[in-house]
This record gives structure tokens, C-alpha cells and sequence, in this order.
């Protein structure tokens, strides 16, 4: 398990154990196998954080935005203080030992150089690998791990989600690219940037109603904007015919257990993200508040994984996963967008030796 700690509250998250767990006993040929493990270098985010915020940050938020903001901080902030009362101090060493690897200079310049050379152009491709091993392979001259029980489609999300109308899903992830002002500043410099942004309007046109299962959970990715927020209850939710249930927290934290960036009243960044759930038909009840907690990867947008967390809600025991706007796969989860494959590359991933499976597999596509 991933999964460090967790009550009803709260969820403690080893984001880099994950990874390596799923890519033990990779098929590397027809009679091969090696197991990879994720490479540490990206989670070394100690407290000189590349993250760090400036001391003054002008706001021009209105009042009422503001007052919501720094309400939610104030929360999420009391919510950390109740982990850390729970929290077993072997936990927190574990974490601390475990990827105080390099200085974040180093890890800055790591995290760029995978960001600018895995700008893969995929777009109308489609595979997958239906064995229960992962398996390594080669796609348009690059190598790639893939998971387990996965497929994935190259191109735009809208298009994609039209292609797998038939198909239906018990959980549906999605971390659209919200239009940004600051992130469009970014693309404009650097024409390798990932995903084109989108207005809310065009997130609720996905045609992704009918990939919903009877009993389906959502998962939205937000951002803090209050705007965006609405946007996800009011007009995206609703055209998609889901119906709200709870906000919940993502809390990133370095390798000496503080948030990456103080709670920061007033200013625009925070140490924290937002999931927003949602659900078609029943799912099991779902606490309102939760609080996950991880050190990130220092690579653009590269999300936690949530499944280990959202399938103990869908009473099925193995859900099929749909990811929106996906950056990498996941056992068991269809990806789609322009970039599944992009954190899937051979060099974020080292050679472990491992004891070779008796059992063979096969890649579809």
C-alpha cells in the first residue's frame, strides 16, 4: 500500500512508492522480466522549495473571494495540525529519510529537463496492454512502460470520449487545463507546454455523460479559483448530470513535513489543490472533508493517484477508471488526452533486479 495513513479525515500518500509498486515484473521481452522503480530525485523537495512564495503577492480579488479564501486556508491549515496530532513520528522519518536525496536546484533542473524532452507528438494513436504484468515497449522510436490492465488514446479529450461511447466506467478522473492567466504567460514562452487551456464552457461540452456506469463517482481537479469552483457545481456538473457530494484537499508538503508554501491569506498561491466529487446513481457514503496529504513530484502537473482512496466508495471490486487530460497510467484505467504516455517514459524509471514471474503476458493495441 501507498497509502502511509488513514482514517476518515485523512489519507497520507507515498506517491513515488506507488509508481515503483506497479512497475515490479515488467515484461521486457517475450521471456523477460525486470522491475523498475520510479526514480526518487523528483520528490526531493526540501525546504527551499521551488515552490517557495514571494513575501507580497498583489491581490485584486474582490472582498467576497477573498473572505471564501482565506476561510478555506484557515481550514485546511486546522485539518493539518489534526494529521500531525495523529500522525506516528516513524511515518515522518520515513518520508524525511527516504527522499532527502538531492538539493532542489538539482531537482528543479531535473523536473525541466523531463518537462522540455517529453513533448511527444502521439496525437491519434491508441494501445494498451491487457495482461496483468506491466510491460515495457516502443512507440514512434521511444520506449515506454505500461501498466497492467490499461489502454490509452492520444489526442483530443472531446474526440477521445466520443471514440469510447459504448464503454462505461465506475470512477472518472479529470484534471482539465483551466484557463489561466498566468499559465497562458508560460505557454507563450515555452511552445512545448502541454495541454491547450479551456474556458468552463468547453469542459462541460465533454460528451463524457454517457461513459458514466449506473453508479459512478467523479473526480474533478480544480484549482483554488472561485470562479473555476463554481464553474465545476454550477455548470459542469450539471450539464454532466453528476451531482455534487464533497470538496476535498490535496496538501503538498516537502521532505521535512511542512506545506510547501505557507497558508497564504490574501495571496493567490496556496500549499494546496482541490478535488471535487461528484456521483451518478449510489455510491458509498463519502466523508465531506478529507485531507490528503504527499510530498509531489516536482514534474509539471503530475497529480497524485487517487485510486487507492476513491474505490473503497464504488462497491465493486474491480472498478474500470476512465482519466481525463491524463499525464500518465494507471492499472486498471483507460487515459486519454494528448499526453498519457508523458510520464510513462523509460527514463524516469531505473532497473531493479527482481525475481522473473512464471506467468507470460501480452500487449494489445
Amino acid at each position: 500500500m501507498s497509502v502511509l495513513f488513514k482514517d476518515e479525515n485523512f489519507s497520507l500518500l507515498d506517491h513515488q512508492k506507488y509508481i515503483t509498486k506497479i512497475y515490479k515484473q515488467v515484461l521486457v521481452t517475450p521471456t523477460e522480466f525486470e522491475s523498475f522503480v520510479f526514480t526518487k530525485i523528483l520528490f526531493s523537495i526540501h525546504d527551499e522549495s521551488m515552490h517557495r512564495v514571494k513575501a507580497k503577492i498583489k491581490c485584486r480579488k474582490r472582498k467576497r473571494d477573498m473572505d471564501i479564501i482565506n476561510h478555506e486556508a484557515s481550514t485546511v491549515q486546522s485539518m493539518f495540525e489534526d494529521l500531525l496530532k495523529k500522525l506516528p513520528t516513524e511515518i515522518i522519518y520515513h518520508i524525511q529519510d527516504n527522499f532527502k536525496v538531492l538539493n532542489s536546484a538539482s531537482v528543479r533542473d531535473k523536473a525541466k529537463y523531463f518537462f522540455e524532452t517529453m513533448a511527444f507528438e502521439h496525437a491519434g494513436i491508441k494501445g494498451g496492454n491487457d495482461s496483468n504484468f506491466p510491460v515495457k515497449c516502443t512507440i514512434h522510436g521511444d520506449t515506454f512502460v505500461i501498466p497492467q490492465n490499461s489502454r490509452f488514446l492520444c489526442g483530443d479529450v472531446i474526440e477521445c470520449c466520443k471514440r469510447l461511447n459504448g464503454n462505461k466506467y465506475d470512477i472518472v478522473i479529470a484534471d482539465p487545463p483551466w484557463w489561466n492567466k498566468y499559465i497562458r504567460r508560460l505557454k507563450t514562452a515555452n511552445s512545448k507546454s502541454s495541454y491547450s487551456m479551456m474556458y468552463n464552457e468547453d469542459i462541460a461540452s465533454i460528451p463524457v455523460t454517457n461513459l458514466f456506469a449506473d453508479n459512478c463517482l467523479v473526480a474533478v481537479w480544480c484549482t483554488n479559483s472561485p470562479s473555476n469552483i463554481a464553474a465545476v457545481k454550477d455548470l459542469i456538473f450539471p450539464k454532466w448530470k453528476v451531482d455534487y457530494l464533497a470538496t476535498w484537499f490535496w496538501l503538498k508538503v516537502n521532505t521535512d513535513f511542512k506545506p510547501l508554501c505557507e497558508f497564504a491569506y490574501g495571496s493567490k498561491k496556496q500549499p494546496y489543490e482541490r478535488i471535487i466529487l461528484g456521483k451518478v446513481g449510489n455510491i458509498i457514503s463519502i466523508p465531506n472533508k478529507h485531507l490528503v496529504t504527499s510530498v509531489p513530484s516536482a514534474l509539471h502537473s503530475h497529480k497524485i493517484p487517487l485510486l487507492e482512496i476513491l474505490q473503497q466508495y464504488v462497491d465493486i471490486d474491480q472498478p474500470k477508471t476512465l482519466e481525463l487530460f491524463a499525464r500518465y497510467m494507471l492499472p486498471n484505467t483507460t487515459s486519454v488526452g494528448y499526453e498519457p504516455l508523458k510520464w510513462q517514459h523509460i527514463s524516469l524509471y531505473e532497473v531493479l533486479d527482481e525475481e522473473k514471474p512464471s506467468e507470460l503476458c501480452k500487449v494489445i493495441s
